[in-house]
């Protein structure tokens, strides 16, 4: 009996806040379907789970810890997946944190820096030496994390907001550039979803949780799971067509 092979059998796939949430989830997906994986992200002790996750299946991964805000990091860290692999060929740059309600005014200098520079330097610096690798390889895929608020706006988030917008246009532009050389970047915009990132956002509460789901008209917290098949969706043979899309995974919660 013919058997099929698993879609990205021979490939390489690197991702940024890949400890925890829709990173883990997405990594352990891209190592289901055959591909090697590089998990990046700030904290050793979560990636090393990750990689031990991806390993105990049968897959194969490199743990490399890597602050995206860090051009040098982000350089030894794609140097490191040429040295163990040789090649890459998806990337998912998922990396980002998250802003506590409160009016600009009360948004002090540092907080709007410590946001931006992950959520929106983290991508370009991503992708600048990224793209380099794709091209060598003759072609490839990325996939920005933006969100919800990267296509409406949310009261008393403004940093958060002006961040994950910027990686809409960041993608779109980028998009175009590389339209004819083989390589489609787009971004998936997750709404509510069931990761630590959500609980610290929402307090980690009952009540705080409570209030996050409300705004879902689906009823429910997204699972990262469900993000994860929409990027592997995007760096897929199906979505050959798809670039400079803004892909929304929200529960309707942008409708």
């Amino acid at each position: 009996m013919a058997t099929t092979s698993p879609q990205f059998a021979g490939k390489v796939a690197f991702i940024t806040g890949a400890g925890t949430g829709i990173g883990r989830a997405t990594a352990l997906a891209f190592a289901r379907e055959g591909a090697s994986v590089v998990v990046t992200g700030r904290s050793e002790l979560t990636l090393q789970e990750t990689a031990r996750l991806i390993e105990q299946d049968g897959g194969r991964a490199l743990a490399v810890v890597c602050d995206v805000t860090r051009s040098e990091e982000v350089q030894a860290a794609l140097a490191q997946t040429i040295a163990t692999f040789g090649r890459l060929d998806y990337a998912f740059n998922n990396a980002g944190v998250e802003q506590h309600d409160g009016p600009l005014p009360d948004l002090d200098e540092a907080e709007w820096d410590r946001i931006v520079n992950t959520n929106l330097r983290g991508i370009f610096l991503c992708m600048k030496y990224q793209l380099p690798l794709l091209l060598q390889q003759g072609g490839g895929a990325i996939v920005n994390t933006s969100s919800g608020a990267g296509v409406n706006g949310f009261p008393q988030q403004a940093a958060y907001v002006a961040s994950k917008h910027g990686v809409i246009g960041l993608t779109k532009s980028t998009a175009l550039d590389y339209a004819t050389k083989g390589i489609r970047i787009n971004a998936v915009c997750p709404g509510m979803i069931d990761t630590p990132m959500m609980d610290r956002f929402t307090g980690g509460t009952p009540e705080g949780r409570a209030q996050a789901i409300a705004q879902e008209p689906i009823g429910r917290a997204g699972q990262p799971e469900e993000i994860a098949a929409a990027v592997l969706w995007l760096c897929s043979a199906g979505a050959s067509f798809a670039t400079g899309h803004a892909l929304v995974v929200d529960g309707g919660q942008t409708v």
